[in-house]
């Protein structure tokens, strides 16, 4: 009888103990937080203006070489074999003209990326700060994002343990 109620207390102590440290994590769904953040919304209805602009210029010159090559097909039969690689090549320069100005304004490192960090990573950086500052008046150890995007947004540099991992690799001082 005496055993079992050790172990219950043992129990119930672990219990008590991991409920302290569950207190410790806490989940943000920072898309929700910027969502709710006036700035945000601004630069997002600009890029969204920005982008939409971008790709009408786009869809007009697309469009503009559909006519330029519908013309061609037309009067293909009539031009002689130079004109035809003349045309056939200014077709092509224009396509690739396009594409060039749709990575541009859209590839991985182009003017609508560019824009994004000028907008919104101000107002991201305020939020992460924002996340720090509550984190540690608190006492959290870890803050995990919801929205997928970051996973962990804030962690206890006290957690960090990668050192400790790194020292069972190095050869001890034999």
């Amino acid at each position: 009888m005496k055993l079992v109620k050790i172990f219950i207390i043992i129990f119930s102590v672990g219990f008590s103990i991991n409920d302290a440290k569950a207190q410790r994590f806490v989940l943000v769904d920072v898309n929700k937080v910027l969502d709710n953040i006036d700035d945000y919304k601004k630069a997002q209805d600009e890029l969204d203006r920005v982008a939409a602009t971008w790709k009408q210029e786009i869809a007009v010159e697309y469009d503009k070489i559909k006519a330029l090559y519908n013309k061609y097909q037309a009067e293909q039969v009539l031009l002689t074999e130079e004109q035809r690689k003349g045309k056939e090549e200014e077709i092509m320069n224009r396509e690739k003209e396009a594409r060039k100005m749709q990575k541009d304004k859209f590839g991985e490192e182009g003017e609508l990326f560019k824009k994004r960090q000028d907008l919104v990573r101000p107002v991201q950086d305020k939020v992460y700060a924002a996340i720090q500052e509550y984190a540690t008046s608190k006492g959290l150890e870890v803050i995990f994002d919801t929205s997928g995007s970051a996973g962990v947004i804030y962690y206890s540099k006290e957690l960090d343990k990668t050192d400790d991992i790194i020292k069972k690799f190095k050869p001890t001082g034999k």
